[in-house]
């Protein structure tokens, strides 16, 4: 009969077989360590902090990537980014194509601050041509991304989009439902495509499942007149705006 020390040696055998990840996986690092990677991580959070650190307040725009600049969604993109200049708020977005552009170009044609959080992708993702060159950031690492992001801003404004527009629509709530980040509005804009998602967070998480409380939606919005989303955002400071954490 074996003793317990071999079935624990044969259990410590089976569970530590790991295998590394794929080659296009492993090579998107510049190190070969773990542990080195850290300094890597380090770097692009202190770089983000320098160049965010005489930001003022600040909107972040989200939204499709595949939107086209014929598209309803991009005009509308562009209508917000030069409402929120106009009224004194930098513009932040993701950096890339499509919604993300058309924000960037609305704020930079209105005389306001471009900003863009650009993300390394192995189908490598450009920067729009409308970002202001000194506030261009290049991310390695999603996480410090989005550290950014939800630090310096003072609204999430979500156009219609897919994952990575859920993504950060659901880490923004997330986090301030759990008290991680001060609160701040979230506004999903375009009833049309938002609607049913909505209504089902009110319907089915809230009042059927009871999976959230009341006080958890306070802070989402469902909008559709860009003019009436700096609304909602000047309303929910009433004393001044300030980091999130």
């Amino acid at each position: 009969m074996p003793s317990s020390g071999k079935k624990r040696q044969d259990k410590e055998a089976t569970t530590s077989r790991v295998l590394p990840p794929d080659n296009k996986y492993a090579s998107q690092t510049d190190f070969a360590g773990d542990g080195w990677r850290v300094f890597k991580i380090m770097a692009e959070f202190v770089n983000g902090f320098e160049k965010m650190s005489d930001t003022g307040p600040a909107v972040s725009v989200f939204g499709s990537t595949r939107v086209t600049p014929e598209q309803m969604e991009y005009r509308l993109a562009e209508r917000m980014g030069h409402l929120l200049a106009g009224k004194g708020f930098s513009v932040i977005t993701g950096g890339g194509a499509g919604v993300m552009e058309a924000a960037n170009k609305g704020a930079q044609q209105a005389g306001g601050i471009s900003i863009g959080f650009n993300i390394e992708l192995p189908l490598q993702q450009r920067p729009n041509a409308f970002i202001d060159r000194e506030r261009l950031l290049t991310f390695q690492y999603f996480f410090v991304r989005k550290v950014m992001f939800l630090k310096y801003s003072q609204a999430f404004i979500v156009l219609p989009g897919g994952f990575g527009t859920m993504d950060e629509l659901f880490e923004a709530a997330t986090l301030i439902q759990t008290q991680k980040s001060g609160c701040f509005p979230i506004i999903l804009l375009g009833s049309d495509y938002w609607g049913g998602y909505y209504r089902w967070m009110q319907e089915m998480m809230f009042r059927e499942k009871r999976y959230i409380a009341k006080k958890d939606l306070d802070f989402i919005f469902l909008e559709d007149d860009p003019e009436e989303v700096v609304g909602i955002i000047e309303r929910f400071y009433p004393e001044g705006y300030k980091l999130n954490f």
